[in-house]
C-alpha cells in the first residue's frame, strides 16, 4: 500500500488526465443522489489522503484502517463508521470481485467528506437503472456497495473513463451548535480533574524527517532533557509508542496526521517511561514545509488537553421515527467484514459506543473452554495483550468465572480481578460470555476510567448485544480455524520433505529455524545437548531481521540455557525478556550519564542495544527437542515486545519440534555413524607413500559409493628391507565394508609376510591360505604383487607376480608399450598354487602403470575403455612424470563416459628418474 496525506490548500489531483475528463458518466441512483456532472463544488478542501491497495483480500482490511486513521485523525469521528462500511464494500468489489488495484482517495472539507474509490476495470457494467431491487439483494455477494451508497450517503456517484471506473460518496458532518462547541456542568472542587500545583504543557515540535526541532521549557522540566540535548534526534528515540490491534497507527504513522490525540510515554532522562497524554496538530510554515507540533502533559493531567467525551450513543443514535436504535442493530444489520480480526474489531468498537465506554476488548476460549484468548481491543494504551491468555475460572467475573455477565464498579477496591485491564487506568467494567449453544466461545467486555459508570441495566445490553453476534463470530473463528489446519497440515507435509531430504546435522539446524521465522515466530534459537552428562549449547540463531541476529546470540550467550525439561508442550522463558530489559536500562542510563561516567546527549550506541531489547521483549517459549526418549536439545521461539503467541501457532510449533527432533537425531547418528566407519576405512589405507630414491611413485585411488573411501580395491608400496620396497595393487570381489574387511587382511598380511624374506610366490600361497580360512566371508581377489630394487647404474630390477590381476603395462622412453608380466591364477579360489616369479629391468625414464579392473572396464553403453584403450592412453604420456601419467590417465578414465564409476578403482604409476 502506498499512502499520502497533504494538510489544507488544494493539492493537486492524483488522478491521470483520463480519470479527470471522464469518458462516460452514468446518472447515481439514491436518496439526495445528485449527477457527478451537477454536484457542488463549493466547498474547499482543507485536506486528502490517498492510497493504493494490491489486488489480495487482505487489502480490504487494510483499505479499512486506512479510512480510520485518517478520519479520526482530521477529527471526523461522528462518519467513520459509516465511511469505513461503504469503503470496506467498494474496495472488496475491486480487489476481490474485479481482481485490479484500488485506490482510494478521502478528501476533506469544512462540512464533511468525499471518498473515492476507483479500480482499473472500466468495462465491468454495473447496473444502474431501476429499483434498488434491481441492484442486488443480501443474498448474493455483489451489489451490496451502491445499495450501501444509496442508503447512507449523503450523496454518491459512478464515473466511468477509458481506464478507470470511480465510485465516490460524500458523507456530511451532522449539524453542530454554533457557539459553544462543548460545555461541562458547574462541579464542586473536589470532582475537578487533578493536577499539580502548576500545569506543565510540553511543546514539541517534530520536523518533516521526524526530528525534533524545538523544545520548551516546560519539557526541559517533565523529561529532563536540556533542548541541546534532543534537538536533532528523532522523536522514537523517547517515545515508548503504544500499538493498538486493528488500527495499523504507529508512532511515524501519527505524526503525519493531520490531527491526533491519545495516550503514549515518554522515556524521562531517568531512565523511567513518563506516561503522557498528547495531541498533536499538522502544520505547515509560510514557505509550505511540515511540521506537527505536540502537547504533552502528564497523563494524569489529560483533562487539560483531552478532547470532551462522546455525546452518549443514546442521544445521538435515533432513527427517522424518533426512536433510539441501538448500535448493534446497525452493525447486525450492514455487512459485515469478511475476516475475523475485522469482525472482532468492528465488534469491540461498536459495544464501546454503545455503553460510552473508554476502551473494549473480546477475549475468544480455547477448544477446551479452559483458557480465554485476547483477539480484539480498543482503547487501551497498548497492544500487549493481544493473543494473551488467561483461564477461564480465573477469569473476569463476579463469580470468579467468565461464564457470568460481571459488573465491576471499581476495579481499585479489587485488584487484579480483571488481569487485562491491570496498569490501563481502567476503574469500572462490565463483562459477559459468549455462548453459542449453551458452550462458552468467548468473554466481551467495556471499561470506563470513571469508577461507578455501569450496573446490571448496562451488562444486560450488552449480552444481548453478544447473544447476537456470539454465532457470527464463532462462525468465522471456525472458519479461521479451518483455513489454519489446512495450512498446518500443508506447512508440516513441507517441513517433513524438507527434513527428510538432508542428514548433515548443520543443514538440519538452519532448515528448523528458516521453517519456523518468520512463519511462526518472530525470532529462533536452538540449543542442542550432545550427551545426558553435557550442558545445552546454543548452535543457531535466527531473526527475521539479520541486523539482529549477533545481538540476540550475544544476549543468549550470557543468559543460562533453558533446563532440558522432557514435558511434551511449550513452556514460558522469562529469562532473555528480562536480560533485555536490563541490558536496555544499563545502556540508556550509561547514555545519559547517570551511572557516574561523563553526560553524554542521547547517543545512537543505545540504538543497537534498545532493538534488541524490543526484539526479544515479548513472549519466548521453549519446546523439548525429544527423539527416541531422550532430550537432545530445545527450540526457542520469540516474538517482539509487547506480543504473545497464539495457542494455535504454538501447537503448530509442538508438531514441527516434534519432526525436527527426529530429524535431528537422525542426522546425528549419521554423522557419527559415517565418522566411525570413515575412520576404519582410512586404516585400511597405507598412511603414506616411501620416498625412493631414483623412482617417482603416484598413486589415485576413487572408492564407488557415497561415504566410502575405501572399498575393494586396494594399494600399498611399503619397504621390505635396506634397498628394496614392495608394492601391490589388488581388487577384492564387490564394493563396500565386505569388500574393505578382506583388503584390510590382504594388505596386513602381505606386509607381515614380505618382512620375513618370503619370495613373492610364497608371500601369495599364504594370503591364499588365509583367505580360504575365512570360509563363508572369504572372497576371491586379484593381485599384483612385486619387490622393486633400484640398482646403481639408475636402472631398477623388478619381481613381479600377477594373479588374475590386469597385466602391468610398462612404457618406454620411446612410446612403446608392452605387458611387463603374465597371467596366473587369482587367490581366494583353489587351495593349491603353482605361481611363479617374473623379472623386469626399467630402465631410466620407464614407467610401469598398474590398475585395477575398475579403469579398464570403464563403459559408455556397448563400448568399454579396455587393455587396448588404456595402453594407446599410456602411449601418449612418454616424458610425463609419474603423477602426470597417473592424472591423464584418470582424465581419460572419467571423460570414458557421461555416468559415475560404478567400480572402485586405483592406479599406481612408478617411473625410474
Amino acid at each position: 500500500m502506498t499512502t499520502g496525506l497533504i494538510p489544507g490548500g488544494h493539492p493537486p489531483d492524483p488522478r491521470p488526465p483520463a480519470a479527470r475528463t471522464p469518458h462516460q458518466r452514468r446518472d447515481p441512483v439514491g436518496r439526495g443522489a445528485l449527477s457527478a456532472d451537477n454536484r457542488p463544488r463549493s466547498s474547499v478542501i482543507t485536506a486528502r489522503a490517498a492510497a493504493s491497495f494490491e489486488p489480495v483480500g487482505r487489502s480490504v482490511a487494510t483499505a479499512r484502517s486506512f479510512v480510520r486513521d485518517t478520519l479520526q485523525g482530521w477529527g471526523f469521528a461522528d462518519i467513520i463508521d459509516d465511511a469505513v462500511v461503504l469503503t470496506s464494500e467498494l474496495v472488496t468489489n475491486a480487489v476481490v470481485h474485479a481482481g485490479t488495484h484500488a485506490d482510494v482517495l478521502c478528501l476533506r472539507s469544512d462540512d464533511g467528506v468525499r471518498i473515492e474509490v476507483a479500480d482499473r476495470y472500466p468495462e465491468r457494467e454495473i447496473p444502474l437503472q431501476g429499483s434498488l431491487a434491481t441492484m442486488g439483494s443480501p443474498d448474493r455477494e455483489g451489489g451490496r456497495g451502491l445499495q450501501l451508497c444509496a442508503a447512507i450517503a449523503a450523496r454518491w456517484g459512478v464515473e466511468y473513463t477509458p481506464t478507470h471506473k470511480q465510485v465516490w460518496f460524500r458523507l456530511d458532518l451532522p449539524d453542530r451548535p454554533v457557539g459553544t462547541r462543548a460545555a461541562g456542568p458547574s462541579l464542586p472542587a473536589d470532582l475537578l480533574p487533578l493536577a499539580d500545583s502548576r500545569v506543565r504543557v510540553a511543546v514539541v515540535q517534530i520536523d518533516r524527517t521526524g526530528a525534533i526541532s524545538a523544545w520548551n521549557e516546560d519539557a526541559e522540566e517533565l523529561f529532563g532533557y536540556a533542548a541541546d540535548q534532543v534537538t536533532g534526534k528523532p522523536l522514537t528515540d523517547l517515545a515508548a509508542w503504544p500499538h493498538t490491534p486493528g488500527t495499523s497507527t504507529g508512532i511515524v504513522e501519527a505524526l503525519q496526521l493531520s490531527r491526533w490525540e491519545g495516550s503514549y510515554g515518554i522515556r524521562a532522562a531517568n531512565g523511567r517511561v513518563t506516561p503522557v497524554y498528547a495531541s498533536h496538530l499538522r502544520v505547515r510554515d509560510t514557505d509550505g514545509e511540515p511540521s506537527t507540533v505536540c502537547l504533552l502533559v502528564r497523563d494524569h493531567e489529560r483533562a487539560v488537553l483531552q478532547t470532551p467525551l462522546r455525546v452518549p450513543a443514546s442521544d445521538t443514535s435515533t432513527g427517522s421515527d424518533g426512536q433510539s436504535t441501538d448500535p448493534f442493530e446497525v452493525f447486525i444489520g450492514s455487512p459485515a467484514p469478511d475476516d475475523l480480526d475485522g469482525l472482532l474489531q468492528r465488534t469491540v468498537e461498536r459495544a464501546r459506543d454503545m455503553l460510552d465506554a473508554d476502551s473494549a476488548f473480546l477475549l475468544l476460549a480455547t477448544d477446551d473452554e479452559t483458557e480465554l484468548e485476547v483477539r480484539a481491543s480498543t482503547g487501551l494504551p497498548s497492544a500487549r495483550q493481544r493473543f494473551a491468555r488467561v483461564p477461564v475460572e480465573a477469569g473476569p467475573g463476579r463469580y470468579g468465572s467468565a461464564r457470568m455477565p460481571a459488573v465491576h464498579e471499581d476495579l481499585l477496591a479489587v485488584p487484579g480481578a480483571v488481569p487485562l485491564l491491570s496498569g490501563t487506568g481502567m476503574r469500572s467494567v462490565v463483562t459477559v460470555p459468549l455462548k453459542v449453544e449453551g458452550r462458552l466461545t468467548g468473554s466481551l467486555g467495556v471499561a470506563a476510567e470513571a469508577a461507578g459508570r455501569y450496573s446490571n441495566e448496562e451488562a444486560l445490553r450488552l449480552q444481548f448485544a453478544a447473544d447476537r453476534i456470539a454465532l457470527a463470530v464463532e462462525s468465522a473463528r471456525l472458519g479461521e480455524l479451518e483455513r489454519l489446519r489446512r495450512g498446518s497440515l500443508s506447512f508440516l507435509v513441507e517441513a517433513s520433505d524438507l527434513l527428510a531430504g538432508t542428514l548433515d546435522r548443520d543443514q538440519t539446524l538452519a532448515l528448523m529455524a528458516q521453517m519456523t521465522v518468520p512463519t511462526l515466530a518472530t525470532w529462533c534459537a536452538v540449543y542442542t545437548i550432545a550427551d545426558q552428562a553435557s550442558e545445552p549449547y546454543l548452535s543457531y540463531v535466527l531473526h527475521e531481521d539479520e541486523e539482529l541476529i549477533d545481538g540476540i546470540k550475544s544476549l543468549l550467550s550470557k543468559v543460562p540455557p533453558p533446563d532440558p525439561v522432557p514435558t511434551p508442550g511449550a513452556r514460558v522463558w522469562a529469562a532473555p525478556a528480562e536480560a533485555a530489559h536490563d541490558a536496555a536500562l544499563r545502556s540508556s542510563m550509561r547514555s545519559l550519564g547517570l551511572t557516574g561516567g561523563p553526560t553524554h546527549q542521547v547517543a545512537s550506541g543505545i540504538g543497537p542495544t534498545l532493538a534488541t531489547a524490543s526484539a526479544v521483549g515479548g513472549e519466548t517459549v521453549v519446546l523439548p527437542l525429544v527423539a527416541r526418549n531422550r532430550v537432545i536439545g530445545m527450540l526457542t521461539l520469540g516474538k517482539p515486545t509487547d506480543e504473545h503467541f497464539r495457542q494455535e501457532i504454538l501447537e503448530l510449533a509442538e508438531d514441527l519440534s516434534r519432526r525436527a527432533a527426529l530429524a535431528l537425531d537422525n542426522a546425528r547418528l549419521y554423522s557419527e555413524r559415517t565418522a566411525i566407519s570413515q575412520a576404519l576405512q582410512r586404516s585400511l589405507l597405507p598412511p603414506e607413500l616411501p620416498s625412493i630414491d631414483g623412482v617417482e611413485v603416484e598413486v589415485i585411488y576413487r572408492a564407488a559409493g557415497e561415504g566410502n573411501e575405501v572399498g575393494g580395491d586396494f594399494y600399498d608400496v611399503f619397504p621390505i628391507s635396506d634397498g628394496a620396497y614392495g608394492f601391490a595393487i589388488g581388487d577384492v570381489c564387490g564394493t563396500g565394508p565386505n569388500a574393505a574387511a578382506v583388503t584390510g587382511l590382504a594388505r596386513h598380511a602381505l606386509r607381515l609376510l614380505a618382512r620375513e624374506g618370503l619370495s613373492g610366490p610364497a608371500v601369495l600361497e599364504r594370503l591364499n591360505s588365509a583367505i580360504l580360512d575365512e570360509g563363508a566371508r572369504s572372497r576371491f581377489l586379484t593381485l599384483l604383487y612385486g619387490e622393486m630394487r633400484p640398482q646403481a647404474d639408475g636402472s631398477a630390477e623388478l619381481k613381479v607376480v600377477c594373479a588374475g590381476h590386469p597385466l602391468p603395462l610398462r612404457l618406454r622412453q620411446d612410446g612403446t608399450v608392452e605387458p611387463a608380466a603374465e597371467p596366473q591364477p587369482l587367490l581366494g579360489v583353489m587351495e593349491d598354487l603353482e605361481l611363479y616369479e617374473e623379472s623386469v629391468t626399467l630402465d631410466p625414464g620407464d614407467v610401469l602403470l598398474c590398475v585395477t579392473d575398475g579403469v579398464t572396464e570403464r563403459r559408455e553403453g556397448t563400448r568399454m575403455l579396455g587393455d587396448d584403450g588404456l595402453a594407446d592412453v599410456l602411449t601418449t604420456c612418454t616424458g610425463l612424470t609419474a603423477g602426470a601419467v597417473a592424472a591423464r590417465i584418470m582424465r581419460a578414465v572419467e571423460r570414458f563416459a557421461s555416468d559415475a564409476p560404478s567400480d572402485d578403482m586405483a592406479i599406481l604409476a612408478m617411473r625410474v628418474a
